[in-house]
């Protein structure tokens, strides 16, 4: 940090007692009031050093520990007091006169330790303002620090800054050779405002310790999302309206579904500030919770709204649940209330989707459907909060149409997009949060995806083995043809065994190979330990310890059970991700 302009120094007459002592009083009001008037930490030493001179000092510079410096990793609490001999110091702040000797003491950000025979050891270790004229031994001393040989001659006061028993660094006082010496009633002014400026730092360090806390609980509400998922592009923005708050009620996310499908999602907690971050917390975990059930969208919005009826009556929130199948180019929508979504097609037209608007999630007693929609790849799906699209002055509707002139090009980047929406309608008379999910969706073709439906039949299992390898070899992926047909075999055969309609058999090439298993018995299968004696209990076992990552998912009639492998090194698909 560059040095505040210097002072120059006058030399008044001087005053009767009484008209000292009310100058004195009304110089440390004054000192006072600017000293404590931030907080931060950096800022109060600077309004210390900016009130030391000139009327107690030509040259004022103000030194704290080194942990307190920012940015460090800020801890729970204030820093453990150091050994004298080990702290590390950093000068913040350095105001003085404009005189040449001055000058090359006047750096600021510089880190030292000082020995035990510097002034500043001494005061720091004491915890005692140190006086004294800098004779040739103490300027030997000095020369190993900021002060070094440039103040020999000159008359030095050292106080330290401590508060509430621990040493936050000194301040380092010093006049010119042919000034008086530090007398008492200069001392006393001086820890006065050392004193204040203790105070000022310390409350200034708590307060940054607290405001990292906070920040860091609130953005860990919010998900850090991959620029890229199995079928979707992301990209997102979140803006807080509140001065004292990170994170509102507003929320988004990106959920991966079986199939390679994807849930968007975004909500809006009615209400600001932490409270509703709180809720708006509960309501995501909740979403994430039943999205891994794999529920159709109006039916996650219809648990959401129970939630919501438990949590208590005030609890009111808008949300937005989409899920893409980029498998059959479709996309399905449930809004609680929401605002609702806007669809740029690949020819750069621009739609605005209107699903069946339910009831804020929270109102209950109101029926959420679900609405579907056909889509193209490339095409982009913009979600948001009202926040973007709704002022003081402009309605949603007006608000949905301005952002629908700022999306024109399908193939800008993700990024950019969010980046032009924001700062076309995000206004000075913004009073609500916005949250702002853009995803490009990009399907899968007809060539990476092979789908049969088999009767569940005793010789099943041996048809699925031969289709799965007819499959590969098509794809160039024979060397995967045995694991592929174990762990497929698993699955079809408890499929065969329970289910009472046809068996569906899915296999997808993206940057992974799926492979999925849907049959009607609504019991999910539980992996567990088979014995030494048992005859079976051993085929989850295979697929949990081969496979990349398996899983189980209900559907409204019945239940999917899918795996993945990583394509090998060297195929096409393996080298283009």
């Amino acid at each position: 940090m560059e040095p505040r302009p210097h002072r120059r120094s006058t030399s008044p007459d001087v005053p009767e007692p009484r008209a000292l002592l009310r100058d004195r009083l009304g110089f440390l009001n004054e000192a006072t009031m600017a000293i404590g008037a931030s907080l931060d930490p950096e800022k109060t030493t600077w309004g210390l050093a900016d009130a030391l001179v000139p009327t107690l000092a030509d040259f004022a510079a103000v030194h704290l520990v080194d942990a307190l410096r920012l940015p460090h990793r800020l801890e729970v609490g204030p820093p453990e007091p150091a050994p004298p001999s080990s702290r590390t110091l950093w000068q913040t702040a350095v105001t003085h006169d404009d005189h040449p000797r001055w000058r090359a003491l006047a750096v600021t950000g510089d880190t030292w330790t000082p020995v035990p025979a510097h002034p500043v050891h001494r005061a720091m270790a004491e915890g005692q303002p140190v006086v004294c004229s800098v004779d040739p031994v103490t300027a030997a001393v000095l020369g190993d620090g900021p002060g070094g040989r440039n103040l020999s001659g000159c008359p030095l006061l050292v106080v330290p800054l401590t508060v509430r028993g621990r040493k936050l660094g000194a301040a380092v006082l010093a006049r010119h050779p042919d000034r008086p010496g530090f007398d008492e009633v200069d001392v006393l002014t001086a820890r006065q405002l050392t004193a204040q400026a203790s105070l000022g730092v310390d409350n200034g360090y708590l307060y940054q310790v607290q405001a990292s806390v906070g920040d860091s609980l609130q953005h860990s509400m919010l998900p850090t999302l991959p620029s890229r998922l199995s079928s979707v592009d992301i990209a997102s923005r979140y803006v807080s309206s509140s001065h004292t708050a990170q994170v509102g009620g507003d929320w988004f996310d990106a959920i991966p579904l079986p199939g390679n499908r994807v849930a968007l999602v975004v909500g809006d907690v009615m209400g600001h500030g932490l409270r509703s971050a709180a809720v708006m917390g509960q309501f995501r975990t909740a979403v994430q919770t039943l999205a891994a059930m794999d529920l159709p969208p109006d039916q996650v919005l219809r648990h959401l709204d129970d939630l919501a009826h438990q949590l208590g009556d005030t609890y009111l929130a808008t949300c937005l649940y989409a899920v893409y199948d980029p498998v059959i180019h479709l996309c399905t929508i449930a809004s609680a209330g929401h605002v609702p979504p806007v669809l740029l097609r690949g020819d750069g037209s621009t739609e605005v989707l209107r699903p069946p608007t339910g009831a804020p999630i929270g109102l209950g007693g109101v029926a959420f459907e679900s609405f579907e929609f056909s889509v193209a790849d490339g095409d982009v799906l913009v979600l948001c909060t009202d926040g973007l699209v709704e002022t003081r002055t402009r309605d949603v509707e007006s608000g949905l149409e301005e952002l629908r002139a700022h999306l024109s090009d399908p193939d800008l980047p993700l990024e950019e997009q969010c980046q032009t929406l924001l700062q076309a309608l995000n206004t000075a008379e913004q009073e609500d949060d916005v949250a702002l999910l853009v995803a490009r969706l990009r399907g899968i073709s007809s060539g990476d995806f092979a789908q049969w439906m088999l009767q569940p039949r005793p010789t099943t299992p041996a048809l699925a083995r031969r289709l799965l390898r007819t499959t590969l070899a098509e794809w160039g992926l024979a060397e995967m043809t045995d694991l592929v047909e174990l762990l497929a075999t698993e699955l079809i055969t408890n499929a065969v065994r329970y289910a009472s309609r046809p068996i569906e058999l899915r296999l997808l090439r993206t940057d992974i190979l799926l492979c999925e298993v849907t049959d009607d018995d609504q019991h999910r299968p539980v992996l567990r330990r088979a014995s030494t004696t048992d005859e079976g209990g051993r085929g989850l076992q295979l697929v949990s310890h081969l496979s990349r990552r398996w899983g189980a998912s209900a559907k409204t009639t019945g239940k999917v059970v899918w795996f993945e492998l990583d394509l090998p090194d060297g195929s096409a698909y393996a080298e283009a991700d």
